[in-house]
This record gives C-alpha cells, sequence and structure tokens, in this order.
C-alpha cells in the first residue's frame, strides 16, 4: 500500500469505512492485484460479508475529465442489469484524503479471452452489455459524428510524438501517411439507428472467461462512450487491439464469422442492418488510434517522474512503432 500516496490512511477514514461496512479498526488487508496507465487496482475480502473486492485507484484520464473516476462509477452503474459488468459499491472524488480518486467494485473471477479458442465467448458477452438501454438523462459522452471524433483523438495524441525529438523522422512520416489515408473515412458513415454503452477498450485482459458453463464478464470501464455497437466491434476485431497483449491478428473469415455469433446473440433486441459494413469502418480508424495512442505513450513512458509504468506496455509500444507493424497496417487499411 505504501507505493499510493495517502492510501493508508485514506483506508481508515470514518467515510470509507462506513459507506461499505467495514469494522472501525481495519481488519483487511489490501493486495495490488493489477496496474496500467491511468489506474492501480488492489484486492481485499470485506472482514464481515467475505466478498473479495477491488479497490480501483484513478492517476489520470484519457478522456481530459476532471472527475475520471465517477464517470467511470457511473457507468457501472447503468450497465449492472447487464449481470456481464462489475457491480459498483463506493465512488469518491473529491480528492480530500489524497490526490486521486477512488472506487471500490466487487471482484470478478474469469481469466483473460483467448483468441484461439474462446473468440466466440465475448459476442454473447457484448450483445448483453449492448442490449442495456440508456436514458435520455445519461450522463456519457456522445459524440457528433464518431469516426471524426476518434481521428480527431488521433491527430491530438500523435502531436506529442510529432513534436518530440525523441520521434524518429521516417516514423513520423509514415504514420502522418496512415492518418491521410484514413481521413477519407470521416464522413462514411450515416448516423447510428442504435445507441447504448460502450467501452471503446476491447483487448483480451478486458474480459474475464469462465469456461463452459461459467458467466463471463467485462471489466475496466475507463472510457466508455454513448455509441453504436459497431465502434465496440470494430475495435475488438481489429489487428491493433488483438496484438496488444497477445501475437494474434485475426483474418476476415473469422471476423465475419464472430459479428455472425454476435448478431445470433442479440437476437432482436435491437437494430444490426448493415453492421459487418459498419464494423469495418471503425477497424479502420481503431487501427489509427491504436498507432497514435503507442507513439504518445512512447514519448509519455521516457519522461522522468511517470507515476505508473507497465513493462508489457512499453514493449508492445516498441513493437507497434516497428516500421514493419506500421507497414502491416497501412495493407489492412487498403485492403
Amino acid at each position: 500500500m505504501d507505493m499510493t500516496e495517502g492510501l493508508r490512511v485514506y483506508v481508515e477514514t470514518e467515510g470509507y469505512r462506513r459507506a461499505l461496512g467495514l469494522p472501525a479498526e481495519v481488519q483487511e488487508e489490501y493486495t495490488l492485484l493489477a496496474q496500467g496507465e491511468y489506474n492501480r487496482n488492489y484486492v481485499f475480502t470485506h472482514p464481515v460479508t467475505g466478498e473479495r473486492l477491488v479497490l480501483r485507484i484513478n492517476f489520470g484520464s484519457q478522456m481530459h475529465l476532471e472527475h475520471q473516476i465517477e464517470y467511470e462509477y457511473n457507468a457501472l452503474k447503468i450497465l449492472e442489469i447487464s449481470g456481464r459488468t462489475p457491480r459498483p459499491l463506493y465512488v469518491d472524488d473529491s480528492r480530500a484524503y489524497m490526490p486521486n480518486g477512488i472506487m471500490v467494485m466487487e471482484y470478478l473471477p474469469g481469466h483473460a479471452l483467448d483468441y484461439g479458442t474462446e473468440l466466440f465467448r465475448a459476442a454473447a458477452c457484448l450483445a448483453d452489455i449492448h442490449s442495456v438501454p440508456l436514458s435520455a438523462a445519461h450522463h456519457l459522452i456522445t459524440p457528433e459524428n464518431p469516426v471524426r471524433a476518434i481521428l480527431e483523438e488521433c491527430e491530438q495524441m500523435v502531436r506529442t510524438y510529432m513534436d518530440s525529438p525523441l520521434g524518429e523522422l521516417d516514423k513520423k512520416a509514415m504514420i502522418r501517411r496512415l492518418l491521410d489515408l484514413v481521413w477519407r473515412e470521416a464522413d462514411s458513415l450515416s448516423p447510428a439507428s442504435y445507441q447504448c454503452c460502450i467501452n471503446t477498450e476491447l483487448n483480451s485482459t478486458n474480459f474475464l472467461i469462465n469456461g463452459d458453463g461459467g458467466k463471463d464478464y467485462l471489466i475496466d470501464w475507463e472510457k466508455p462512450l454513448c455509441g453504436e455497437p459497431a465502434q465496440d466491434l470494430g475495435h475488438f476485431l481489429a489487428p491493433t487491439t488483438t496484438f496488444w497483449k497477445t501475437d494474434v491478428i485475426l483474418d476476415e473469415t473469422q471476423m465475419r464469422a464472430f459479428i455472425q455469433k454476435y448478431t445470433e446473440a442479440v437476437d432482436g433486441r435491437f437494430d444490426v442492418d448493415e453492421l459487418w459494413e459498419r464494423v469495418s469502418v471503425y477497424m479502420t480508424v481503431t487501427c489509427l488510434r491504436g498507432i497514435t495512442w503507442c507513439a504518445m505513450a512512447w514519448v509519455e513512458y521516457q519522461q522522468p517522474g511517470r507515476e505508473l509504468v507497465n513493462e508489457s506496455t512499453w514493449r508492445k509500444l516498441e513493437a507497434y512503432l516497428e516500421e514493419g507493424f506500421l507497414e502491416k497496417i497501412r495493407k489492412f487499411i487498403e485492403r
């Protein structure tokens, strides 16, 4: 716990303990579970209920939100009825006791998705999540033109690499050419007929798979939006996503088979007309979002005083900026 400033003191505060029904004196033990680029997660067992819980600490916002953890908490409240996401129990984004926002949610079992043997299990999980209706008063950010919004985000992120003396000139030129290619998709889609809460970051480690007869889940709701299911599906299938935590790149036959399984799992709960065509556009722009994010993060990882550093992430950042991988993405975009 000492690796996180103020956490030991925070879990002793009366408000935190009362809200979660914890004994007045700390009896539970907090163990580091995992950390990414913007969050650190601890797991603990509630000494009264015996329930395993996750304490999540936020260190920054990809969405540039002042209250990032509160935004994530409210998205999980919306999705609670799906039965496919962690149940949120507590949030404190006041930063009165420590410089970070805090959330507590239920711990869910399972292992990361294996694209080779478990690909289709993600279809039913996503169909249930996407089927959750949104009220007119929802808090989720809703881009007017999602494709253009992603490309504008790409331009903002890549500026860090383009402006840095650490960036290689030939790679800067290559990424610029890729961006110019994908901008042709900016206004290619008509308005979506159906919108829901989408995750937007569907790599394999965000799924928790529990085998035959078990229930599968989707965690890490750091960047949810109100958008169409095709955006999530395009992100899930894109080569920049599948390659992130594995060495897998799906072929078109596998991608189309997944969309068919997803359509079957939706079972008429919402409109899926022209789904493959719309997913294809989102796969293309997702590739550039992945490349430009990696370019930005590659520079940021080398800045002194960075709080969170993930070694596996650093290795992938290097891999995504290799000329061979950038060439693969060019061929995928021009397919």
